[in-house]
C-alpha cells in the first residue's frame, strides 16, 4: 500500500491554472498533488553571445524554490552568493527537454526564459517545472504567433515529465515526497507527446534494478506523460 493510498499506477490529482501573472508572456501554476510550481515565460529580442547573427533562437530555464516550500525554511540561496549544485542540475534539465520541443529555426532569433518557482514541495518538483514550463512556453509562442512575428509553430510536440520510483519493492507512478525519500529505485522520465525519449534519470537508491523493472518504470511513464499532456491540451486549447 502506497502512503497516499494510491494504486501503483495512479498520478496524483493534475491541475494547471493559466495566465497567472500579468507582465508574463506565458504563464501558469501547476499543481501536481501538493508540488506545486509557478512557471512563467518571457520574451527576449536577444539571444546568448554564441547565436548571435545564427538565425537560431534559444530556451533556456531557471529553477528555484521558495523558502518555505518546504517543511522547514530553507535560506534563500541569493543570501548565500551562488546557486546550489542540484539548481544547476535542475534548471539544465529543464532548458534541455523544453529545447527538444522546439524548431529552433521557426522561433527565429529570439531568446524566451521559462523560470520555474517552487512554492510548495512534495516530491517531483522538477518534472512539475518541465510540464508547467511547456505551458508557459505554449502561451508565450502563443502571443508571438498571435502577433505575426513568427510564421510557423515552432513548438514541434508536448514535452512532460514524471517521476517512477521502486517503492517497498513494487513499480510505482508519480512519486510523493514520503516514496521519493524511501524508495529503492528512483527515476525521471522527459518525455514527447508522441512518446519520444528526451532523458530518462535512473539510479539506485540503496537498491538495484533489473532490465524488466525498468521496463515497467517506463511504461508507468509513457502513462503518466499521456495524462500530463491531456492536461497541458486542455490548459492550453481552451
Amino acid at each position: 500500500m502506497r502512503p497516499s493510498g494510491r494504486d501503483v499506477s495512479e498520478m496524483r490529482p493534475i491541475s494547471i491554472e493559466t495566465n497567472v501573472t500579468k507582465h508574463a508572456e506565458g504563464s501558469c501554476l501547476i499543481k501536481i498533488g501538493d508540488t506545486h510550481v509557478l512557471c512563467t515565460a518571457s520574451l527576449e529580442a536577444r539571444v546568448p553571445p554564441f547565436l548571435r547573427n545564427s538565425g537560431l533562437g534559444w530556451v533556456t530555464a531557471e529553477y528555484g524554490m521558495l523558502p518555505r516550500s518546504t517543511g522547514s525554511r530553507m535560506r534563500r540561496e541569493a543570501t548565500a552568493g551562488k546557486q546550489g549544485g542540484r539548481t544547476v542540475e535542475i534548471q539544465r534539465l529543464i532548458g534541455r527537454s523544453l529545447r527538444a520541443g522546439v524548431d529552433r529555426v521557426a522561433m527565429g532569433e529570439r531568446q524566451i526564459t521559462v523560470d520555474c518557482d517552487v512554492i510548495q514541495a512534495d516530491g517531483g518538483t522538477r518534472c512539475a517545472a518541465i510540464t508547467g514550463g511547456w505551458v508557459a512556453l505554449r502561451l508565450a509562442v502563443n502571443k508571438l504567433m498571435k502577433a505575426g512575428d513568427i510564421i510557423s509553430d515552432p513548438l514541434t510536440d508536448h514535452v512532460a515529465a514524471v517521476s517512477c520510483g521502486v517503492y517497498a519493492g513494487q513499480p510505482v507512478l508519480d512519486l510523493d515526497y514520503p516514496e521519493d525519500s524511501d524508495a529503492g529505485v528512483d527515476g525521471n522520465f522527459v518525455l514527447t507527446g508522441a512518446g519520444k525519449m528526451i532523458e530518462v534519470q535512473m539510479s539506485a537508491e540503496g537498491s538495484t534494478y533489473s532490465r524488466d523493472q525498468m521496463n515497467t518504470l517506463l511504461d508507468l511513464a509513457e502513462k503518466g506523460i499521456s495524462e500530463l499532456v491531456v492536461a497541458q491540451k486542455q490548459a492550453t486549447e481552451s
